[in-house]
């Protein structure tokens, strides 16, 4: 991470608004969140700004949310921040921004779904409407979507990493999932959007179950397998073979495999950045553990279990 060289406070949000939308100046400013990219600071009730400021990629996300996510938002049956203006470059702030609006909700990590019932219809249906074939010219993923043999070496990585570190209680366990998921045929069916970044801290929660969907910096084209792994780390226990049973078409059983692989992937490095946050180390988020532990004690008590087998995309 490399954090922005510009301090950005409320006055430089208002200052940025009043250079390039100046009808949304006079708006009470107040900080919403720093993420992982950007930072996010509230515009009234309705709206926010999103800056860039902890890393080089999300100039590049900004403006890819900012051309896309406005078509697909309104088929989706979840509300996602929809980008309404574009911020450019200046001599205030050196890199793009958008102004979008505001999604209400307290993110997954920090307030976990508990009504499983209803948080597997939502995520299935949510889901369900996103994964529709992208068009020719749909953004690629940076290292999503693709094939999961790709990530051969992160998940080596980061288990050795778990491992040693005596946050995975059987790590062999752990591997026996990821090597069913490495042999599972590969996807042939269309390149379907994604959202690429269906971790904890994207989901928001409301009365026990999903209320929003955040952050689709890394929206792409590809295997729906890399979404599919989510029902490990965002649903309660017993709520996955539900979510599998709602979301449509049926995945099929090698998409199923290949999802519990993307799953192991996920959760080992939410558990790493978890166990980053409990010593106080930079980038480290606590809440991010829980659900990791959470997804990998479901994953390898289940192992050799894909859900039930339905027609391939």
């Amino acid at each position: 991470m490399t954090h922005s060289e510009t301090e950005i406070t409320a006055e430089l949000v208002r200052d940025l608004l009043r250079d390039q939308h100046p009808d949304l100046a006079d708006r009470p400013v107040r900080l919403g969140a720093r993420g992982w990219d950007n930072q996010l600071w509230r515009v009234g009730d309705d709206l926010a700004v999103r800056l860039p400021w902890a890393t080089q990629s999300a100039d590049a996300l900004l403006r890819k949310e900012h051309h896309w996510v406005p078509a697909l938002a309104p088929g989706l049956p979840l509300p996602v921040p929809v980008p309404q203006r574009l911020g450019e470059p200046s001599e205030r702030f050196p890199r793009p921004w958008t102004v979008t609006t505001w999604v209400a909700g307290t993110p997954a990590d920090r307030a976990p779904a508990t009504r499983a019932a209803e948080a597997a219809d939502s995520l299935a249906a949510f889901l369900t409407a996103l994964h529709r074939p992208a068009p020719d010219g749909a953004p690629a993923g940076r290292d999503r979507g693709g094939p999961l043999a790709d990530h051969a070496e992160e998940f080596a990585r980061t288990l050795a990493s778990a491992a040693g570190s005596g946050l995975v209680p059987d790590p062999d366990a752990v591997r026996a999932v990821w090597d069913d998921a490495v042999a599972a045929p590969a996807w042939t069916g269309p390149a379907l959007w994604l959202h690429g970044d269906l971790h904890p801290a994207n989901v928001l929660t409301s009365h026990g179950t999903f209320c929003g969907v955040i952050d689709f910096g890394d929206l792409c084209a590809g295997d729906p397998a890399c979404d599919l792994a989510a029902a490990w780390l965002l649903l309660p226990d017993g709520a996955v073979d539900r979510f599998h049973d709602t979301y449509r078409p049926a995945a099929d059983p090698a998409t199923l495999r290949r999802a519990r692989g993307w799953a192991v992937v996920k959760a080992l490095v939410c558990i790493l950045i978890g166990d980053a946050g409990d010593h106080g180390r930079p980038g480290g988020k606590p809440t991010w553990g829980p659900p990791g532990h959470a997804s990998l004690r479901r994953l390898t008590a289940t192992a050799g279990h894909c859900g039930s087998p339905g027609p391939t995309r």
